[in-house]
């Protein structure tokens, strides 16, 4: 592999800035058919002048960094070689595609990646006709691929589909399952597997190069499907032949699983080689059938602090270009760091807690517990579904799961939460982080849903911690039940309260009232935009309950406020529809309770990315947006005398 360094500098660039000589490799590069264009000993030099792009946007935007300079080579070699976007380039997982933003149209506006108006930091089919399919979840490329292909085939159409996905996006069953039916299909599919970790096979070493180009090349493969027709005239011979190239590669090469799941396996190839790759790709461009591309790349690739430490590179916010150091900031504890302090705490004082995520282990902020209890720590891989049922059955066996997950990650385990863990009843703990409007990361991982999607189901109870001293007292709360629960909470930094102690739990049901109004209007808030709440009441004279559960709802609260005041409102950072107001909705029905009731919430749409507090604001949940949505209602402002 090429010389990693700390600051890669790209002559082309530097020659540009003198104002003598043309533009950049890379300001010549409108699309990729401008790329296509170039000679092939050009793109180590396009390659370089992009690492530096990526490199400058991300330190001023924040954003994934690692895993993007890591396909940096992979994304200029499928772009020479296909003929997007007329071919289909499918991205897995999507957060490694600002090479690929870069090439196809949007360099000029990668500077604003990730904000309110600006680019998404994942393919977004509304974005770009290069964008074949919006991936930001993992694991579903080679799913969407193999549609693609078969419509490709049913709709006579010539045009390829490649699938990049990364080794960590094999571990879920999706993947697999994906696979499998390709190789059944035999469909014209190319899949890229990026392995950026090594844990598959061993470094790329110059044997394996060889095997590549003997495999990829025209005359062998010619070779092999003219002695498949021969052969196929003698079955005995056909099975014959068949099983000893099976054999002969198994020995020499670990694509033997991959073979089994009906695809040509091709590789390891050095990934970081864009000459070679471009040779591999060119050759494999016309093969019939599933083949996979077994890649080997490095996060971080060309910038040392990013190689040496590619998690703690992974997602960052802005930083310094040069020593890699972040721009100063000093936030409050995340809710994900309280998280983090209450499971050690509880681990302490509780043996048989164990702690389960599903590959986010920095971000839900477990990173300490796992270096302090290894052997209760379990990091399952990109396996939703499996996680929640690894813990139902830990917690058959009298072992305390406490589940980390993000809310849009708990959605792809809905059955397993209903069937393994609720219809048996089972003590285990959801903490359910990013819950509400995640800021940069935009609408495919807003936690928008969970309250709705949770609440119809039985046995589960439903915390909602308007602040951080809450969220450590609602966890210590769902540990010592015996029954489901599940607390969720917001990215992002709280207040800075004091936390309780770790033995100090709440009254399951119960909520509190924090502010008496003149009785005549109620707001009833859920979750952390109690702050915001407390403020748009100083105006309105409201009264103000945090109401802490919304399963089981405190029902002798409700019936007390709404005995006293004329007008209640709900408050929740979810979708309105089948939230926590539609809880108190439906216990005003089936008391026969005639009241006038008001929900705020996020609203009937996917939110895209942007500032969080911005995009609450938009929502009407700030301060001045409750304040205004209720006076608009409800409070008739007397209008001046003409």
């Amino acid at each position: 592999m090429a010389r990693s360094h700390s600051f890669p500098e790209s002559a082309a660039v530097l020659r540009g800035a003198e104002g003598n000589t043309p533009q950049s490799l890379l300001e010549q590069i409108i699309t990729p058919t401008d790329l296509r264009a170039l000679p092939r000993e050009a793109l180590s030099e396009v390659c370089e002048e992009l690492r530096r792009v990526v490199l400058e946007t991300v330190s001023q935007t924040g954003g994934h960094l690692s895993s993007n300079l890591g396909v940096i080579e992979l994304t200029v070699a499928l772009h020479y070689t296909f003929n997007t976007p007329e071919d289909r380039i499918i991205w897995d997982v999507g957060h490694q595609t600002y090479a690929h933003k870069a090439l196809t149209g949007r360099r000029a506006r990668l500077n604003t990646l990730r904000q309110q108006g600006g680019l998404s930091g994942f393919p977004s089919r509304a974005e770009s006709e290069y964008d074949a399919f919006g991936t930001a979840h993992s694991s579903t490329s080679i799913s969407a691929a193999l549609g693609m292909a078969v419509a490709a085939r049913a709709n006579d159409d010539n045009r390829r589909v490649v699938a990049v996905i990364g080794d960590g996006a094999m571990t879920a069953g999706m993947a697999f399952e994906a696979l499998n039916n390709a190789g059944a299909m035999d469909a014209d599919l190319l899949v890229i597997l990026n392995d950026n970790e090594m844990s598959i096979s061993k470094p790329v070493g110059a044997f394996h190069q060889y095997l590549t180009r003997i495999l990829t090349s025209s005359f062998y493969n010619t070779m092999r499907e003219g002695g498949k027709e021969f052969l196929a005239k003698i079955p005995p011979m056909k099975r014959f032949a068949r099983l000893m190239e099976e054999h002969t590669k198994g020995m020499l090469m670990p694509g033997t699983l991959f073979e089994e799941f009906g695809f040509f396996y091709i590789g390891p190839v050095d990934g970081h080689d864009v000459g070679a790759l471009s040779k591999t790709l060119l050759n494999m461009r016309n093969m019939k059938g599933p083949h996979l591309l077994h890649v080997i790349t490095r996060k971080g690739y060309g910038y040392s602090p990013a190689e040496h430490d590619p998690v703690l590179y992974h997602g960052v916010g802005r930083f310094d270009l040069r020593t890699g150091v972040a721009l100063p900031s000093n936030p409050p504890p995340t809710y994900s760091d309280v998280f983090g302090r209450w499971l050690c705490a509880m681990a302490k004082e509780n043996k048989k807690l164990v702690a389960i995520t599903p590959a986010m282990c920095e971000g839900s902020g477990m990173a300490e517990f796992a270096e302090v209890f290894p052997e209760r720590f379990f990091d399952v891989g990109i396996a939703e579904q499996h996680a929640v049922t690894f813990a139902a059955g830990l917690a058959c066996e009298g072992v305390k799961p406490v589940v980390a997950i993000y809310s849009t990650f708990l959605q792809r385990a809905y059955d397993q939460l209903i069937h393994d863990v609720l219809l048996q009843n089972l003590p285990v703990v959801f903490a359910i982080d990013r819950a509400g409007v995640v800021g940069a990361d935009g609408a495919t991982h807003i936690g928008a849903f969970d309250l709705s999607f949770m609440r119809c189901l039985p046995n589960l109870t439903i915390m909602t911690p308007s602040d951080e001293a809450e969220c450590y007292a609602m966890l210590t709360t769902a540990f010592h039940m015996n029954t489901p629960a599940a607390v969720r909470y917001p990215r992002g930094a709280g207040t800075g309260v004091t936390l309780p102690p770790i033995t100090e739990t709440l009254s399951v049901g119960r909520g509190r009232m924090m502010r008496r109004g003149d009785g005549k209007i109620a707001l009833l808030v859920f979750g952390t935009l109690l702050a915001e709440t407390l403020k748009a009441a100083e105006s309105l004279n409201a009264t103000v309950m945090d109401m802490r559960f919304v399963k089981p709802l405190d029902t002798s609260l409700i019936d007390e406020i709404a005995d006293s005041h004329d007008v209640l409102v709900t408050i929740e950072e979810n979708v309105i529809a089948g939230g926590a107001g539609t809880a108190v909705a439906e216990y005003f029905t089936a008391r026969g309770m005639a009241k006038p009731l008001l929900h705020l919430g996020l609203p009937d749409a996917f939110i895209e990315h942007g500032a969080a507090d911005a995009l609450r604001a938009q929502c009407g949940l700030d301060a001045a947006g409750i304040e205004r949505q209720v006076r608009e209602r409800y409070i008739r402002t007397a209008k001046p005398a003409s």
